[in-house]
């Protein structure tokens, strides 16, 4: 079993797991013009990778610099003081000299470099436009706020931070919101930051709705954005994972979807009945995911598919997210049929005429 944070030569190696929704209701849509939501979010253990590292060289470089920097502040104090006593002699009587000693604000605000490298199977934005950019910008901008972090010189002058992209981005598994997760726990664990869940929990909702999810789990009832998160104990599955070559826009499906109140209170009304029982399995059974028309609506090659991987028996399959993938619970029903498909020169065909790959991932057990 794979850890989620482990030490590597002076950096520490986050693991950021993938998910699937087990279910998806859509309760309508908020006067802000976010849906609300109830979905079960499952990580999965399959992920991408985050390395953290502080550059030696920038560490040994500030080091010198603040020590520049504190001589030099000490002498021109002693020269402010030796002149203001000068003059309080001449002025005596008159009242007293304020002397106003320097600060090391300017210092302790010098920001934080960060250094991203993206490599993995998988290409994602670089720079500012990754959101695990702008999760170490989020916390260290954080850091800067805290007296006893910052003046114990904890600030690092650049952190190199390397994603490896082993899961795609765009396709309902959550990834670049999982990114962003790790980003946040990371930077706090390896920089000794301090900071509490419930810090981590505000600055994931300033990245994304998915964020929050991430910070805890392995499994979760998440409703309103996607932010208010429950924690459900954790049930054991594997999947049979179906990831097509295809970026869905999660605007998009939001922006085509067509709300069923009726849909909506019958299928709450179940899967709540289901929860309290503790039968994640029914849930599953269920594969309720009210985004997967407007999704299939837009991405008609991906309804397709799903007819054409369920007339082969593997079945129910379901859609994760706003989409691209698809999944199907893998039980003593369906068990020899997934085996069977897997090692079909059919299944090999079908792959490659809808540029798609499968693999079994099972339940994370973090």
């Amino acid at each position: 079993m794979s850890e989620q944070f482990t030490k590597v030569n002076n950096g520490l190696l986050v693991r950021a797991p993938g998910k699937i929704n087990l279910s998806l209701l859509v309760k309508g849509k908020r006067p802000d013009g976010y849906h609300e939501l109830e979905t079960i979010m499952a990580k999965i253990n399959w992920y991408d990778e985050i390395l953290i590292e502080q550059k030696a060289e920038d560490r040994r470089q500030k080091t010198e610099n603040g020590r520049q920097k504190t001589e030099d502040r000490r002498q021109k104090t002693e020269g402010r003081g030796q002149m203001a006593e000068g003059r309080g002699q001449r002025t005596e009587g008159r009242g007293q000299v304020n002397i106003q000693y320097p600060t090391p604000d300017d210092e302790c605000r010098s920001e934080t470099g960060i250094e991203l490298i993206c490599k993995g199977p998988y290409k994602v934005p670089e720079g500012e436009d990754n959101l695990v950019y702008k999760a170490a910008k989020l916390i260290l901008d954080c850091g800067l706020q805290i007296a006893d972090f910052n003046n114990a010189g904890k600030m690092p002058a650049t952190l190199r931070i390397t994603l490896t992209k082993n899961m795609p981005a765009g396709t309902g598994l959550g990834s670049g919101s999982s990114d962003a997760a790790g980003t946040l726990m990371g930077i706090n664990r390896f920089l000794r930051m301090g900071l509490g869940r419930e810090k981590l929990m505000e600055l994931a909702a300033k990245l994304g709705s998915d964020v929050a999810f991430f910070l805890g789990g392995p499994l979760a009832m998440c409703t309103g954005r996607g932010e208010k998160v429950k924690k459900i104990d954790k049930c054991e599955f594997g999947v049979l994972l179906i990831v097509p070559d295809v970026n869905v826009s999660t605007q998009r499906v939001y922006a085509n979807y067509r709300h069923d109140s009726a849909k909506y209170r019958r299928l709450h009304k179940e899967i709540s009945g289901y929860i309290k029982k503790k039968r994640i399995d029914f849930v599953c059974e269920l594969c309720t995911n009210m985004l997967q028309e407007s999704c299939f609506e837009l991405n008609t090659k991906l309804r397709e598919l799903k007819k054409r991987i369920e007339r082969a028996g593997i079945r129910p399959v379901c859609l994760s997210g706003s989409g691209s993938s698809m999944y199907c619970v893998i039980n003593k029903g369906n068990e020899e049929k997934i085996k069977a498909y897997r090692n079909n020169s059919a299944a090999s065909k079908l792959a490659r005429d809808f540029s798609f790959r499968s693999i079994i991932v099972n339940n994370n057990s973090w």
